[in-house]
């Protein structure tokens, strides 16, 4: 893979352009089911004046603007792929949150830059065989800090909470780290249908039959074929050993840039049946992002996959069990012996749609960025420029997280 990026190891996170206020206003772009939990984690918060969320279809915000009933939430209609669209509403806002897939990363990204937004985001831009994960973001780098503007870049739950766990392992845990591995699994099952995936199909597609991506600090960034190194993880609470498998994954390309770290994986428990589907998608060509013509209409086929399958955030009701994102870092403790520590966050869906009324997955995934938003807009955390979260102090976020009700834990393993 050709992709060159420019270390930024000794980048410290500086003062924005913008001081944030109870003043606060933030764009939603994307009201799916990680867009509807954001507002249903911020509306325990009061941290901010008021959040528009927005979407193409304005009928989706309208009726999460009524369901909520906060006079602090506004419903807008938007385009996600046409930059102008976006920027005509974040003209009013301070920061925007892209809570859209990653097809729409750029136009949203180039839409906060132009009305001098704050920018967040939980997935970064599409790779390609010659384009990194996220480097047409990160190449940004300098053009957001000469221009005094933040882009915090996949600050979801993976990326996102993974990758602060990784800042809090190396500043609290670790002399040297050997590797940072994240690994993600669930025991989640969906009652009345044979396959439905609990996240956004088109994203998960996109992650699995990708080459996975695998950074070692000889070698750089390298791919492998798709479920390379199988490994048996054993996840907490209940959760037991899950077969997991290389992906492709932002906290591969993010963790090296600010963590000294010998190698960087991400891992899923995808389960044998998951990707046999995936398999099977990739030999018939339903994964395919570039539109086919039927019957006179252009439709691509991984766009049909995708409407075919349940909306994930309206299967909350018919779900049970538990997802569990978590980083495993392997290495030398701070006492000078071995040591293997998972840091991780497990979310029950019975608790989650009690609480939030938003299903386990898509709440675990909004829970950070909005508690990224609310030390940004207290000035705990501050920066210039494309930045990844472990750029940022991890023990202020971890403190807040666990203020929302939602602590993390950590299990030592053998080393």
């Amino acid at each position: 893979m050709a992709a060159t990026l420019v270390p930024l190891a000794d980048s410290k996170p500086r003062r924005t352009r913008r001081e944030y206020s109870p003043g606060v206003k933030i764009l939603v772009v994307g009201t799916g089911g990680v867009g509807a939990a954001v507002a249903a984690v911020a509306q325990r918060r009061d941290f901010f004046e008021q959040i528009t969320f927005a979407d193409l279809d304005p009928a989706r915000p309208q009726a999460l603007v009524d369901r909520l009933d906060d006079d602090r939430f506004a419903a807008a209609q938007v385009d996600a792929s046409d930059s102008a669209s976006v920027a005509a509403l974040a003209r009013e806002a301070d920061a925007v949150l892209n809570a859209t897939d990653p097809r729409f990363v750029l136009p949203i990204f180039e839409a906060a830059f132009d009305t001098r937004c704050t920018y967040l985001d939980m997935a970064m831009s599409l790779s390609s065989p010659d384009t990194l994960l996220g480097q047409e973001q990160l190449d940004q780098h300098e053009r957001w800090a000469n221009a005094g503007l933040l882009a915090l870049v996949g600050i979801g739950v993976e990326p996102g909470l993974s990758d602060v766990f990784a800042r809090y392992a190396a500043d609290h845990l670790f002399a040297e780290i050997d590797e940072v591995g994240v690994r993600d699994g669930a025991n989640l099952a969906v009652e009345g249908y044979e396959f439905a995936p609990t996240f956004s199909i088109w994203t998960t597609i996109e992650e699995c039959l990708n080459p996975p991506l695998i950074w070692e600090r000889e070698r750089g960034w390298y791919t492998t074929e798709p479920f390379s190194e199988p490994e048996v993880f054993d996840f907490p609470e209940g959760i037991g050993p899950l077969e997991c498998v290389n992906v492709e994954h932002e906290e591969v390309v993010l963790v090296p840039r600010w963590v000294e770290c010998k190698r960087v994986t991400f891992k899923y428990g995808l389960g044998e049946e998951f990707i046999e589907v995936l398999k099977t998608l990739h030999k018939l060509g339903l994964d395919s992002k570039e539109p086919v013509s039927v019957r006179g209409v252009e439709v691509a086929p991984r766009d049909v996959v995708a409407a075919a399958l349940p909306d994930p955030a309206t299967l909350g009701e018919r779900m049970h069990g538990k997802t569990c994102a978590g980083t495993l870092v392997t290495g030398t403790g701070q006492n000078g012996e071995p040591r293997a520590t998972y840091l991780y966050h497990v979310a029950d869906n019975e608790r989650t749609m009690h609480e939030y009324g938003s299903q386990a997955v898509v709440l675990q995934t909004a829970l950070n960025p909005v508690v990224a938003l609310e030390l940004l807009t207290n000035g705990t955390w501050s920066g210039n420029g494309v930045l990844g979260p472990e750029a940022f102090d991890a023990v202020p976020f971890l403190d807040l997280l666990a203020a929302y009700g939602e602590p993390h834990s950590l299990v030592q393993l053998p080393a």
